[in-house]
């Protein structure tokens, strides 16, 4: 698989557009998997998948083959949901956000998987009050599972940062949850 992405990303360089719907299509639910949950809009996250793949196709001769594609798709669309969070106005969680969190763990089992209603009512509950840069990092690392080295490329923070904004998104949500009545 890695041969055959290396080879795509290759073909693609040299403009090859059949080659790159392969990308897209393996990458656009990582793409929107973190503008869904760094914007907690549908509509928005759409947007952004997109822009993120016009921005690909527009810079592929820039790609560095020496790191992880993924990581470089995830450093632009991360600066292009910052950039979104900066222009406009503050994300306030609405009181149906915490009820629907409330069924979400009383009734939740291995077996249920969460719909994108539910993770922006989660998301937008748990990050009220959060920066953009903390809610990127606490989205990389917590929700989509990436190692502090990763985070680190794609944000260009450095280690410390990385922990510093990590650390008070936790205790900003722990503090929210403790609001809601969870320990």
């Amino acid at each position: 698989m890695a041969q055959t992405e290396n080879e795509c990303i290759r073909q693609c360089q040299l403009g090859d557009k059949e080659a790159f719907r392969w990308v897209v299509h393996t990458y656009q639910r990582m793409v929107f998997s973190l503008a869904l949950k760094m914007l907690c809009d549908e509509e928005e996250a759409k947007d952004i998948v997109q822009d993120t793949f016009l921005r690909a196709w527009q810079r592929i001769r820039d790609y560095d083959s020496k790191k992880a594609f993924a990581s470089w798709l995830y450093t632009i669309a991360s600066h292009l949901c910052l950039d979104r969070l900066k222009s406009r106005k503050h994300i306030v969680s609405l009181p149906e956000d915490a009820a629907t969190l409330r069924n979400i763990v009383a009734s939740f089992d291995s077996q249920h998987t969460l719909e994108n209603r539910e993770w922006v009512s989660i998301v937008k509950l748990m990050a009220e009050g959060l920066s953009p840069k903390q809610r990127l990092v606490f989205t990389l690392c917590q929700l989509e599972g990436l190692s502090s080295s990763e985070v680190e490329q794609i944000t260009g923070l450095d280690a410390r940062q990385v922990k510093s904004n990590l650390y008070v998104a936790r205790q900003t949500i722990r503090t929210r949850l403790k609001q809601l009545g969870y320990e």
